[in-house]
């Protein structure tokens, strides 16, 4: 059996291989193959919850299998939604379930939660509204047709220089996000258009006038690529993410060291504070280990915990991809030494299904019994 480190990196190597390998299992590929044939059917949170094959394929994505029992729970977190900083996913501290109420916003999107696409349905309604700004009839037929061109062949484009060479769909993208195609000229656009919305420096962001960063926004060739015009949050990440979920679990069924490691890879970028490493039981472990810490360091003091981790560790350097990588080597360096390769004694249920809290999660399981009460 090959070591921690070993094992971690044959599959970090190259971890496209890996998820492909991961997509090809009879039993992986089956479910989502029946996941993206029927998520665009469901129309409702009730159906939604009520499909037990869509809505647990949806949550192990989300990395809330453990949590796919409790559909009371996540039917009032579908239904208030994220807009609201105060929605009940929001308040929540486990930040998993407001990112899959987003990815499934019944709320903000009704039926068309599970098929909505900026630069398809957000684009045409936006259109519409246009259209009647400018004193014609949204429901004539000549807006009617327009419409239908539109939402028939915009799936079809694959670029930016596919979207600026049809004239047809670039001049009712342009008319739906307020824009005259005649005067703002598409050299103008393309520059927009390359430079995205991640960047905080990006031409669309910089510019004062904020109609180039919505537009830019539905049509997100920089950070889509070719899926720009069909990406949908409810489909192609939600696949990702179960493919991702699936790997790491596969790994864990050997060797945990290497699923903590695969698991603190993917959570690192986001971290933003050690805060956010002690809330989660798995994060807290890697760290530990890291700094040889022995267990019962996690009874500490969680302030006095934060500074100890904050004198030797960056957090600046979780989102960096080389002093990542130096890290994830020591943490399964360490954790070979302490954890000598073998078939995984213990459960990892207590580290990757408990919800995100310092300890329990007591906020979760208040709202649980108070709905069973």
């Amino acid at each position: 059996m090959l070591n921690t480190y070993a094992s971690y990196q044959l599959i970090t190597r190259d971890i496209d291989k890996s998820l492909s390998r991961v997509q090809k299992q009879p039993l992986v590929d089956r479910e989502t193959k029946y996941y993206l044939d029927n998520i665009t059917k469901v129309k409702s949170i009730d159906e939604f919850v009520n499909n037990d094959r869509l809505f647990k394929y949806a949550m192990k994505a989300f990395g809330l299998e453990d949590m796919a029992y409790a559909k009371a729970f996540m039917k009032k977190a579908l239904k208030e939604g994220v807009s609201d900083p105060n929605s009940f996913a929001n308040k929540l501290s486990d930040k998993r379930y407001a990112e899959f109420v987003k990815a499934f916003n019944f709320a903000a999107y009704g039926s068309e939660a599970t098929v909505y696409n900026k630069a398809q349905q957000f684009t045409a309604q936006n259109y519409a509204t246009q259209v009647e700004l400018l004193g014609f009839d949204p429901k004539s037929d000549a807006v009617k047709k327009e419409t239908a061109y539109y939402l028939t062949n915009i799936v079809k484009v694959k670029s930016i220089d596919e979207f600026l060479s049809n004239d047809r769909l670039y001049n009712y993208a342009m008319t739906a996000f307020g824009m005259d195609p005649k005067t703002d000229n598409k050299e103008l656009m393309r520059k927009m258009l390359e430079g995205g919305v991640r960047d905080p420096n990006s031409p669309a962001n910089k510019s004062d006038e904020t109609r180039y960063k919505a537009f830019v926004g539905a049509f997100n060739f920089e950070a889509l690529g070719e899926s720009a015009t069909t990406y949908n949050p409810a489909q192609q990440p939600a696949t990702a993410k179960y493919f991702r979920q699936t790997l790491e679990e596969d790994a864990g069924k050997d060797n945990e060291g290497v699923r903590l490691a695969l698991y603190f890879q993917r959570k690192a970028p986001s971290i933003t504070s050690f805060y956010q490493v002690l809330s989660d039981p798995a994060l807290a472990k890697v760290v530990r280990t890291l700094l040889s810490l022995p267990e019962s360091f996690a009874q500490a003091d969680i302030d006095k915990q934060v500074q100890l981790f904050e004198k030797r560790l960056k957090i600046s350097d979780f989102s960096n991809p080389k002093a990542l990588d130096k890290l994830l080597t020591r943490f399964t360096t360490l954790w070979e030494i302490d954890n000598p390769s073998s078939p995984v004694q213990a459960s990892l249920s207590v580290l990757f299904s408990q919800p995100v809290e310092y300890g329990v999660s007591t906020n979760l399981m208040l709202a649980i019994q108070k709905m069973k009460s």
